[in-house]
């Protein structure tokens, strides 16, 4: 009987946590970078930048990531101003600072202190009402090595192809 209430305990803990819309994805990064771990941070903006999020209206594609003085910062990633918005507007590829835990700020910038490793932000969502950015501490690919990647995927999507037109 204790197993079955938990499970329904568990099941209804679920079905209340927020669901995650995406803002803007970073496609580019994953045919750049062998992403090694992924990250889940918070991030600090202004009101104007909030409204412009809900509208959809941002970009990861340059951005990227740094560590300075024991803070995460998310730089060159562009949030339009708000369409309404007066003076009070922010710059639209200002730098913005990320919420993560000291030991895991101290484990990526020890990680990209090694040759080759970066930290990219991956995607950005509402978490709730919560804006979060998901990086990626990644190591640069070669151009071969996008090559060889492609190619999987090729062949991958042909083996697809043709084990459904077999299933006929």
């Amino acid at each position: 009987m204790k197993n079955a209430e938990r499970a329904a305990k568990a099941a209804a803990a679920k079905s209340d946590r927020p669901a995650k819309v995406v803002i803007a994805r970073n496609k580019r990064a994953r045919h750049d970078y062998h992403i090694d771990a992924t990250y889940e941070a918070g991030i600090v903006l202004t009101g104007t930048e909030v409204k412009s999020l809900r509208a959809g209206r941002a970009s990861l594609v340059d951005g990227y990531v740094y560590i300075d003085g024991g803070e995460a910062w998310l730089d060159a990633a562009h949030i339009a101003e708000y369409a309404q918005g007066t003076w009070t507007n922010h710059a639209p590829r200002r730098k913005r600072k990320l919420l993560l835990h000291k030991a895991e700020i101290l484990k990526l910038a020890g990680k990209t202190r090694e040759k080759g490793f970066t930290i990219v932000p991956l995607e950005m969502y509402f978490l709730g009402s919560n804006v979060k950015v998901e990086i990626a501490l990644a190591r640069g690919k070669k151009e071969w090595d996008k090559r060889q990647t492609l190619r999987e995927q090729q062949d991958l999507r042909e083996a697809h192809r043709s084990m459904s037109l077999r299933q006929i």
